[in-house]
């Protein structure tokens, strides 16, 4: 194998692979591990606070909301959790491009900073019985900085991670972002199962559902600390000369590459947050399952998440990220219909669709940033892939779980396995195009 190794102006060893390669041997230096670790850690963050607000909906709702009818009140939750994803979008547009034009570090640190600003103050928010729809409209501006936050945070931590590793480790950083991620999903799941367990029904509905999220904050601004070191991956040179004009001429230019990535992204996020979000409150607020028994579900989930993330980026590490995609992308299209299996109330059919899914899950979320970021070139990356992942998400992840939780109140729980099908069959279809098209900037 040949490689060459470069040294950039802020003293960032960077392997080059030779194209015949499969697999890098190379250490990474303590700057580029330490990197890793503080953009792997807000990866966690972002999923934590996320997923638990999508996990204690069902308190969340009657406390800022009128509670006239509990499953209303998780329904209007559960609409201001897809609020924040249609912000994201706008996430991308400003804060990638920021991150093209200044660097990917400073819009690192901004990122987390919104996030656990608004963390804590949905945790202190005084109830609807208290303060009467303002209530409600705090939360509502909090997910909105929140959408904006993780529009840039998942797209460009994963672009700031693979522009730090040397050329050929993509399936590394895919497994290790991931882990991160899943980490972030799993502490969700287990701190709320804790809490309700700990605390029992009444005192999560009352006030105990505000402890996650006081968590969350305090996780947030220890992030905050870790990123203040992260190395940054654009030269001067290459900010001086990239004008915001100059990212989105490029942009415009990979017009194929970001629809393709909204679908690419979109597919794995609907999947996602059907699972994870969709199915544990259709178990709690329709199927009126036991609260601690489905947390505690959805924690070996997120356990399996964790463990399948590792491994699969190991056994992708150096291999092309093309085929593990395409492969992985593939096995969604049936395993979804999964989810036809839980159409009555039983705790054991929830268990059998919630993990029989899970190996499928795994594969498309470990993969689905990495194979985002080859599409986009480096000088605007940031942006485009941003702008693509907040779209997908906003039109795709953040309205899958409200849409399976009507879809089943209205008894048309079949078309939402159909939708998610024909979301991942048009996103191999686009995501081809654009790779004959444009080609890949990152891996093969």
């Amino acid at each position: 194998m040949l490689e060459t190794q470069t040294t950039d102006p802020r003293g960032i060893d960077k392997v080059v692979a030779s194209p015949s390669s499969t697999r890098s041997s190379e250490k990474f230096s303590p700057e580029v591990r330490k990197g890793l670790l503080g953009l792997g850690l807000g990866n966690a963050l972002e999923w934590y606070d996320w997923m638990v607000f999508g996990l204690l909906s069902a308190f969340i709702g009657p406390n800022f909301f009128p509670n006239t009818d509990p499953l209303s009140a998780t329904l209007n939750a559960l609409a201001v959790f897809a609020v924040g994803f249609a912000f994201r979008p706008l996430g991308g547009i400003l804060l990638g491009t920021l991150a093209d034009r200044v660097g990917r570090r400073r819009v690192m640190l901004l990122s987390i900073m919104l996030m656990a600003g608004t963390t804590l103050i949905i945790a202190v928010t005084p109830s609807y019985q208290q303060i009467g729809a303002w209530a409600g409209i705090i939360l509502l501006v909090c997910r909105v900085l929140q959408g904006i936050s993780t529009g840039i945070e998942a797209p460009l931590s994963t672009s700031h991670a693979v522009e730090l590793v040397p050329e050929g480790r993509e399936g590394y950083v895919a497994g290790i972002m991931s882990f991160y991620v899943n980490i972030g999903i799993l502490l969700a799941s287990l701190v709320s199962f804790l809490c309700s367990l700990t605390l029992g029904g009444a005192v999560m509905a009352d006030w105990g559902w505000r402890v996650p999220f006081i968590i969350g904050a305090l996780f947030g601004f220890v992030v905050l600390y870790l990123r203040r070191a992260l190395p940054e991956t654009l030269k001067p040179e290459e900010m001086a000369t990239n004008t915001p004009g100059a990212v989105w001429t490029g942009v415009r230019k990979h017009w194929l590459s970001v629809l393709a990535i909204i679908f690419v992204v979109g597919a794995a996020q609907a999947y996602n947050y059907a699972w994870n979000v969709g199915l544990p409150s259709a178990a709690r607020s329709g199927f009126k399952e036991d609260p601690t028994a489905v947390f505690a579900l959805t924690t070996i989930l997120g356990l399996i998440l964790v463990a399948g993330s590792w491994i699969i980026g190991k056994l992708a590490d150096g291999r092309s990220m093309s085929r593990w995609f395409l492969i992985t992308r593939i096995l969604a299209i049936p395993s979804v219909f999964l989810m036809l299996m839980y159409v009555q109330p039983g705790i054991g059919g929830f268990a059998a669709v919630l993990l029989g899914g899970s190996l499928v899950l795994v594969l498309n979320m470990t993969l689905y940033n990495v194979v985002s970021s080859s599409l986009m070139p480096k000088n605007c990356r940031g942006a485009g892939v941003a702008l693509g992942y907040g779209i997908g998400v906003a039109l795709f992840g953040g309205t899958a779980s409200y849409l399976l939780v009507w879809l089943q109140s209205m008894n048309l729980s079949w078309v939402f396995p159909v939708y998610v099908a024909v979301l991942s069959i048009l996103s191999i279809v686009l995501y081809l195009a654009a790779r004959r098209t444009n080609g890949l900037f990152v891996g093969n």
